[in-house]
């Protein structure tokens, strides 16, 4: 397949499709749109899908120092409040409305080009309540990705590999939390939860105690895991069962192909946001803000 460099477009239009879809991949972790192949932004050449996407699709009408400022006053709240929460949040961690992210409890590790989702109705929510003081433990591998309202509830351990993906509503526990007929107390026998590299947890899915999910593993919207799953499977159902296995030998794409170097990552999506905002002016930009209908056409 031909690649093209982002500096040899010059149709506004095309800018617009790469805009967004740019925009979805860095902040949403879908559509990969884009390559490392040097120091500089490989981006796949248009197709018809980008062209209706971007008619259905609004600009981001700010201008790059208006971006870049917020991103700056993201970036200060995040190691402000929210990293003295964690044993270890890695670098570049992209949580959009940090202010509506739930972290509590202890031993909680994060590596780096985290993304977390949040609204707020829908809160990221990561917690350990540990069976004592400073007992439980979450961690999180690097490149993961948590949507709107997904959950992470730890009693002893929980571990999530490189690349994993948590769908809006998805749920990891690692306890009952209580029993059928001792309702107060949980189950003394730990179960740890474990899933691998690249595992892509599906809409309102619940993994439950005691579960290893194996790499590049997906589960289906709804599903409730209640069991290991090998590695390379389509999980569905309650209680889900492999309904599809998938070749290993197939190249994949992944979040951990993007984020690989975090700090080349960073300085590709700087250099895209300043090549397609540059053209954006403040004004406007403050005019769509107070009169909406401006937008229309953009």
């Amino acid at each position: 397949m031909p690649w093209v460099s982002l500096m040899l477009l010059d149709d506004r239009s095309q800018i617009r499709v790469w805009r967004e879809l740019t925009g979805l991949q860095h902040h949403f972790g879908i559509a990969p749109v884009c390559l490392r192949r040097s120091s500089h932004l490989d981006i796949i050449p248009p197709n018809p899908l980008f062209n209706a996407l971007a008619r259905i699709m609004r600009e981001d009408f700010r201008p790059f120092w208006v971006k870049q400022t917020y991103l700056a006053f993201r970036a200060a709240w995040i190691n402000w409040f929210i990293r003295p929460r964690c044993d270890h949040l890695g670098s570049h961690a992209e949580i959009m409305a940090p202010w509506f992210i739930d972290i509590s409890g202890p031993n909680i590790s994060i590596g780096h080009s985290f993304t977390a989702i949040n609204t707020a109705s829908q809160r990221v929510q990561i917690g350990v309540w540990g069976r004592g003081p400073g007992q439980g433990r979450i961690t999180i591998g690097d490149a993961c990705l948590m949507s709107p309202g997904s959950r992470i509830s730890a009693s002893d351990e929980i571990v999530l590999g490189d690349g994993c993906m948590l769908a809006n509503g998805a749920y990891i526990t690692d306890s009952d939390w209580h029993g059928l007929y001792d309702r107060i107390n949980r189950a003394e026998e730990p179960t740890p939860v474990k899933l691998g590299d690249n595992v892509w947890v599906g809409d309102h899915a619940t993994v439950l105690k005691g579960v290893t999910i194996g790499d590049n593993s997906v589960v289906a919207a709804g599903s409730v895991v209640t069991h290991d799953m090998p590695a390379n499977v389509v999980v569905a159902g309650n209680p889900a069962k492999i309904v599809k296995t998938l070749d290993p030998e197939i190249p994949r794409y992944t979040r951990m192909d993007i984020y690989a170097d975090p700090e080349l990552a960073a300085r590709q999506f700087r250099d895209l946001d300043r090549y397609v905002l540059s053209k954006n002016r403040f004004w406007f930009w403050l005019w769509t803000l107070i009169y909406p209908g401006a937008r229309r056409g953009g």
